[in-house]
Order: structure tokens, then C-alpha cells, then sequence
């Protein structure tokens, strides 16, 4: 997907007018440190998962100013030459690290940090952004109504609803990395191999002159792989009745065993049960059952709970604009600056307590129970520190500070892994199989109170002592009537 459009000035204008002024006031060089993160779990869910982060690598390996950018940019009459003169040589010397496509991720841990010129580590905001918050939004989606489907295939049948074909094509893509078993959006089988799945709309029935004869005309095209939408007219009068009789003349005849029937509108729960017991009676137990029609997670859960017989399910439009929660809210803010040599942390100090970050140059870590292999808790540290899972080490809320526990028998992992050093990318993406692979393994290592709908428990990410005390430290520099509230507040 590397060869799409190139996308450099997909930025908010002030990233532009910023950089510009950096340059004026010879701070352009100058080393700095940004994090991006998210504050809010979608759906007030358990966990989110990470994608969209070989969209960023493609994005930064193609980063680059055009003439005709520049000219652009000179028409504004609001930029200098020598800032004008510096896009025409620009050349990306970040370093970057993220956390792999596919691993569960929780609010305030930076999903991805950046370190380089302030010129260039605050241009790539809105691009960073968007890519990861878009992909993490669906994927983590994707992995809600994957689960309430209990081991039946969820197919992404959203193109059409999507915001836009960008929307509709990493839509897919992040569907897939959630646990999607392929896509009703053909360009996104093309270029990214994940499966293109569909068989007929309603129209194909009704270009015909009779229910049977759409049917009948489908199955002589697809005998080997020949699923019915069976609700155009009546599901259970005319629909299956016509569909068993199809396969018996049609699709047995020629040594084919019939997919399935399709339902897409009305009580799925009821018909599903009565679509089986005829399909089972006309000799058709292997038939499977989908169903579509503006679904989610909660429909499907119930579906299931009241004994549908269902296979397998389409989910649209609800899937790939998120509809319920359709906002993943990443931030991208700094961390830290370089001066004389040594790092200065920053800090965004505000009155309402989550808005307030995390300063520093910091290294997250997911510490494991050794015998179970289940996620205990994350540490966010500073970048220098190492967890020493041979010790008992121990972990705190960082708004609750005398919860306190004594962890020992972990493994200690870092999550974040080296993305591009000197602007070189130096980490290969795997293929999506494998991103969809990890995530389900990665999920698996999640207790299932974590990962339950409703009132899931909270997975605690803590700070190490070392950076609790610096962003104490900071906010009672900067703001002590802040500190002051968030005791009151606890």
C-alpha cells in the first residue's frame, strides 16, 4: 500500500505556521519528544487494539515537499523563504518507536513517541493521528463484535456506509487485525489480501421474473459456492421453500453441497431457528445461516442468547464508522525537549485531571503472571529504567497512591519496539495474517473480566516511582492549586 498519494500537506495548517516560526526564532533544531496516545476506551470497553501503524511508516517513508507544495505555500504569503527553502530539502531524520499492530493498549500509555527536530516531530501530528486513531477505533470494534460472535465468522460489509473510500479501504483493514474474517470491499483484497466475501443483493432477485428463477440462475453460475439471500419476499413462505428446492435440482445434481441462505432483515433470532429446522428436514444440516442488517455486538450477543442459529454474520455500518462510540480520541502531545544536553520534561497541566500527561522520555512495560502467562499490569517508566522481573517489584495507581502490591513470578516485556532511527525505517511490517494471529494471541493473554462488556474491570497502567515523582514535581512547579485538586478529587 506504500505507492498511495502522497500525503505531506494532509496537516493542520498550524502545524505549518508553527514550524515556520520555529525556524524564525532558531528553535527549529532543537530535540523533542512527543507522545501519542488516547484517554478513553470506545464503548467504555476493557481495552482497545492497536493498528494503523503501517499507514504511519508509509506516510513518513514518503514525506517529502513538491514544487508545487511549495508554491502553494509561498502564495499564503505568510511564510519565509528560508522556511520555503527548507521544505524543498526536507529529509525526515526521526527516530520513532511504537507498539506493534494487533496488541491491546490502554489509555494514557504512548502508542507511539517520537523523538527529532521540533520542526519535524510536530508536523507529523494530524497524519499520525489520524492513522492510528481511525485503525484503533475499528479494530478495537471489530474485536468487540468478533467476540460476541463466539467462534463464528464476522464478515466487514461496511464499504458502502464507510466515511469516504479511504474509510471504507482501512476500515477493512483494521476489521481484519480485530479478528474480521474477511470483506465485502474488493480493492482491500486486492492490495492487502484480506478475503473479499459476498454473493447477491436484493436486486438479483428481483431482475428476475420469479423468486426461483433468480435463484435457480445463480445457482447454474455459482454451483460450487452458492449462499441465497432468502428475505426479498418472505423468508419462511417463499424464501427457504424456493431455496431447498434450487438445491435439490440445481446444486446436488452437479456434486455441490449449497453454502448457505442469507437473512437480512426481520427477527433473526426466530427465523434462524425456523430457517434450520427446514434446511435440517430437506437434508441440508451442513447449510449454514448468515445473518446481516445493521448489526453489533449487543444485537449479536442477543441473537445468540435467545438461541438463534446463526453461522456466521455480515456487520456494516455499525463496524466501520464505529457508530456507538465513533471517536477514538488520540492526543499527540510533547513530552520533553533536549537543552545543553540534557532532557527537560514537559508537562500539559489542565483542570480537568485526565488531560493532564505524562512528562518525559518513557518506555512502557506489561508485566505477566510467569505461571499463566495473563497480563498483570502495565508500568509506564522512565525511558532509562528497567523492571528487574528476577525482584518483587512494586506497582501503584498512580491517582491512588496508597493502592499498593507486591508483584513477584512476572515477566517483564517492553512494549514499545524501534520504528525508525535517523529517519530510516528499520522495522518490517508483518503481513496482516500475522497482525490478526497476534492480536488473538495477544487478546488471549487478557483475564475475561478485562474483557466483558459492561463494567469491564480496569486494567491498571501505572508510573514507576521515579516518573510519578517527576510529574509531581512538575505540577507543583507549574500549577500547586492543581495538585491540590487532584488530592481533593481522590
Amino acid at each position: 500500500m506504500e505507492d498511495r498519494m502522497n500525503l505531506t500537506m494532509l496537516a493542520d495548517f498550524y502545524e505549518i505556521t508553527m514550524a515556520n516560526g520555529y525556524l524564525e526564532h532558531d528553535v527549529a533544531d532543537q530535540i523533542t519528544y512527543y507522545d501519542m496516545f488516547f484517554r478513553r476506551i470506545p464503548d467504555g470497553g476493557g481495552y482497545a487494539i492497536m493498528a494503523g501503524l503501517e499507514q504511519v511508516i508509509a506516510y513518513l517513508k514518503n514525506l517529502h515537499f513538491t514544487e508545487a507544495d511549495i508554491e502553494y505555500l509561498r502564495n499564503k504569503n505568510c511564510f519565509s523563504e528560508k522556511f520555503l527553502d527548507y521544505l524543498a530539502n526536507f529529509k525526515f531524520c526521526c527516530d520513532v518507536w511504537a507498539i506493534p499492530e494487533g496488541t491491546p493498549v490502554f489509555p494514557n500509555e504512548p502508542l507511539l513517541t517520537v523523538r527529532g527536530p521540533a520542526i519535524q516531530a510536530q508536523f507529523i501530528e494530524t497524519m499520525v493521528l489520524l492513522a492510528l486513531s481511525h485503525q484503533c477505533l475499528i479494530a478495537t470494534k471489530a474485536s468487540r463484535i468478533v467476540r460476541a460472535a463466539d467462534g463464528r465468522a464476522v464478515m466487514e460489509f461496511g464499504s458502502r456506509r464507510a466515511q469516504g473510500a479511504d474509510g471504507a479501504i482501512m476500515g477493512a483493514r483494521a476489521a481484519y487485525i480485530g479478528g474480521c474474517a474477511g470483506t465485502a470491499c474488493t480493492i482491500a483484497d486486492r492490495d492487502m489480501h484480506i478475503p473479499a466475501l459476498g454473493t447477491m443483493a436484493h436486486s438479483w432477485v428481483q431482475m428476475f421474473p420469479t423468486e426461483e428463477d433468480a435463484f435457480r440462475n445463480y445457482a447454474r453460475t455459482y454451483p460450487d459456492n452458492c449462499t441465497l439471500l432468502v428475505d426479498t419476499y418472505n423468508v419462511l413462505q417463499s424464501g427457504v421453500p424456493n431455496a431447498i428446492k434450487v438445491f435439490q435440482e440445481e446444486i446436488v445434481p452437479r456434486g455441490f453441497r449449497p453454502k448457505g441462505v442469507r437473512i437480512d432483515s426481520g427477527d433473526i433470532a426466530y427465523l434462524s431457528k425456523k430457517v434450520r429446522n427446514m434446511l435440517d428436514e430437506a437434508g441440508f444440516a451442513d447449510c449454514g445461516i448468515v445473518a446481516s442488517n445493521s448489526l453489533d455486538e449487543h444485537i449479536i450477543r442477543d441473537i445468540l442468547r435467545q438461541g438463534g442459529k446463526v453461522d456466521s454474520f455480515g456487520v456494516g455500518e455499525r463496524l466501520v464508522t464505529a457508530k456507538s462510540d465513533p471517536v477514538f480520541g488520540g492526543v499527540y502531545k510533547l513530552a520533553a525537549v533536549e537543552q545543553d544536553g540534557a532532557l527537560v520534561p514537559k508537562i500539559k497541566v489542565s483542570e480537568n485531571v485526565e488531560k493532564i500527561t505524562n512528562p518525559g522520555f518513557k518506555k512502557i512495560w506489561r508485566l505477566y503472571e510467569r505461571d499463566t502467562g495473563k497480563a498483570i499490569a502495565d508500568v509506564i517508566t522512565l525511558h532509562d529504567e528497567v523492571i528487574d522481573d528476577s525482584q518483587p517489584y512494586e506497582i501503584f495507581d498512580p491517582s491512588y497512591t496508597w493502592k499498593r502490591k507486591i508483584i513477584e513470578n512476572f515477566v517483564a516485556k517492553p512494549l514499545q519496539v524501534p520504528i525508525f532511527v535517523k529517519g530510516e525505517c528499520v522495522y518490517e511490517s508483518p503481513n496482516l495474517q500475522e497482525i490478526q494471529a497476534f492480536c488473538k494471541e495477544q487478546l488471549a493473554t487478557l483475564w475475561d473480566e478485562v474483557r466483558r462488556f459492561e463494567h469491564p474491570h480496569k486494567y491498571y497502567v501505572d508510573l514507576s516511582q521515579d516518573l510519578w515523582d517527576m510529574k509531581h514535581a512538575l505540577l507543583e512547579k507549574y500549577c500547586g492549586s492543581c495538585v491540590e485538586k487532584m488530592q481533593k478529587q481522590k
